[in-house]
């Protein structure tokens, strides 16, 4: 796998080619959530809809789901007639209503490590963890964020491993006061999760301003807000 097949391979957005005939040529990582054997026709059918009329290229903005993820364009090619291609563009899988964090400019690793380091002291579990280092400090209300996570900790503490991954929300971002901020995730996983304790966790949630998604993986949604 080239450079280039690489980099279609882990885009952000799902990535299909067809042959002539609807066959399912290859997909990236993103379109295998997407792509089913119930649903490839249709997608096919929307590729040839709106393909150039002759070879080419085009995007087309729109609202479609498939697989119950949103998408608001396309951008269908072909340059021969053996095979066409369609890429989705995912609209953001989630809204944050909160309101602008208040707090003090903070390091988010420091502060994941410290959580890390005092739910393993009482626990079996092997902590992993999958950290994009380029995130900067941001203003964060320290006090909340440690209580919200260490309780989601607490929700796996059964589990024999607990996974901390940090990444961007690429292409979603956030309007405070007029100036747009990027987001970025803390997403724990693991595969045992306590219900009861999740109940607290949805309590906690809601009495503090720090938006959490909470489904089979936990993720805190968060804007980088540096000043």
């Amino acid at each position: 796998m080239n450079f280039e097949q690489k980099l279609i391979e882990h885009a952000f957005n799902p990535f299909v080619l067809f042959s002539s005939d609807g066959k399912v040529l290859s997909l990236n990582e993103q379109a295998q959530f997407i792509v089913t054997p119930f649903n490839a026709k249709e997608l096919f059918e929307l590729a040839t809809t709106y393909a150039n009329v002759t070879f080419g290229f085009k995007t087309t903005f729109m609202d479609v789901e498939f697989s119950g993820h949103k998408f608001f364009g396309i951008t269908v090619g072909y340059e021969s007639e053996n095979e066409i291609g369609i890429i989705l563009y995912q609209s953001p899988s989630f809204k944050i209503k909160s309101k602008r964090p208040t707090g003090e400019l903070t390091n988010i690793y420091t502060l994941i490590d410290l959580c890390i380091s005092t739910n393993s002291i009482n626990s079996q579990a092997s902590f992993s963890k999958e950290f994009d280092p380029t995130i900067p400090e941001i203003i964060i209300d320290s006090n909340s964020f440690i209580k919200i996570l260490n309780k989601i900790y607490s929700c796996f503490i059964e589990s024999d491993s607990i996974n901390t991954k940090i990444f961007y929300r690429v292409g979603e971002h956030i309007i405070f006061d007029e100036k747009k901020h990027s987001l970025f995730s803390i997403e724990v996983s693991a595969p045992i999760k306590d219900d009861i304790r999740i109940n607290e966790l949805k309590s906690l949630v809601d009495s503090n301003n720090i938006h959490v998604d909470i489904h089979n993986k936990i993720t805190i949604n968060l804007p980088i807000i540096t000043e």
